[in-house]
């Protein structure tokens, strides 16, 4: 069984801000495996989809992003999730916009949303997709620019980030290895 998290904050008003990229992301993983999101259980909203007979969790904590760790460990612990099949997607401002990395595991870094998983679970050794945001002509406080919308002009790129990110949390899903999506992918 697997789980994939796409972090972001779950009221319409941060729909469209750079801290839901997760969420846009996980969303195109979704569609590529067949499944919707329909329910809410563990504190997030939560699509299913089947691939070769294996189970996928597709999950949007709705814990807002400092507190995502709880959903995803209400989540690990209900579907007996090992952390070799835990993939999380998120923004990344150390990363520059539209830019998508993958890693079979890490830090933190400055993001909060992982900060908060990683502090949660007790694991580092789990698979994460990072979608880069930072913009080089922006110059405003963190905190700031990730609930900040993204400009128009940008919407395409970050489209085509999400789906990619999309396609390789669902390649992951499939049972592809983690080192095999990044060598795909990054």
């Amino acid at each position: 069984m697997y789980l994939i998290v796409g972090l972001g904050n779950p009221e319409k008003q941060y729909e469209k801000t750079f801290h839901n990229i997760g969420f846009i992301a996980v969303g195109d993983a979704a569609e590529a495996l067949g499944a919707k999101f329909k329910k809410k259980e563990c504190e997030a909203s939560v699509a299913e989809a089947y691939v070769g007979g294996e189970k996928v969790i597709l999950a949007r904590p709705l814990t807002y992003m400092n507190n995502s760790g709880r959903a995803v460990k209400q989540l690990m612990s209900k579907y007996k999730i090992p952390a070799e099949n835990l993939l999380v997607i998120y923004d990344d401002y150390d990363l520059p916009k539209g830019k998508v990395r993958i890693r079979a595991s890490g830090s933190a870094g400055t993001h909060n949303g992982m900060r908060s998983i990683i502090g949660e679970t007790g694991l580092k050794d789990f698979a994460r997709i990072r979608v880069g945001i930072r913009d080089e002509e922006v110059n405003i406080p963190i905190i700031n620019y990730v609930l900040s919308e993204v400009r128009k002009e940008d919407y395409e790129l970050f489209g085509n980030a999400c789906k990619k990110a999309g396609d390789a949390a669902a390649d992951f899903a499939r049972g592809l290895d983690i080192e095999k999506v990044m060598c795909k992918y990054n």
